[in-house]
């Protein structure tokens, strides 16, 4: 077991992102073998530009409002909304509204 307390972490910038925060809370590098996790705060006006991953992903929204959008679909995530991210799928974020946003990002490396 390893406990991560809330002032532990590593800010680290994401690639295509902008107008954000992030904190690095677990990753394959310092615990896990598979497993990243991080917290993403997004300023109004922040996302991520289209791009792809080799990793699975899941986004929990904590806070705020933001639109998810993959090549032909487009998803708002509200407080308590996750959606999942195929490997290799194309992802954009963009905060929705006036507001900062939060989401909660897991992230899994293939085996």
């Amino acid at each position: 077991m390893k406990l991560i307390k809330v002032g532990e972490g590593t800010p680290y910038p994401a690639p295509h992102h902008y107008n954000f925060w992030s904190i690095n809370k677990l990753n394959p590098d310092n615990i896990s073998k598979r497993i990243h996790i991080s917290i993403s705060h997004f300023l109004p006006g922040g996302g991520a530009e289209m791009s792809d991953s080799p990793l699975e992903r899941v986004y929990f929204c904590i806070e705020g409002r933001i639109t998810v959008k993959g090549q032909t679909e487009e998803f708002q995530l509200d407080p308590g909304d996750m959606i999942y991210i195929a490997a290799g799928e194309d992802r954009s974020l963009q905060v929705s509204n006036t507001k900062p946003a939060t989401i909660l990002v897991i992230m899994t490396k293939p085996e």
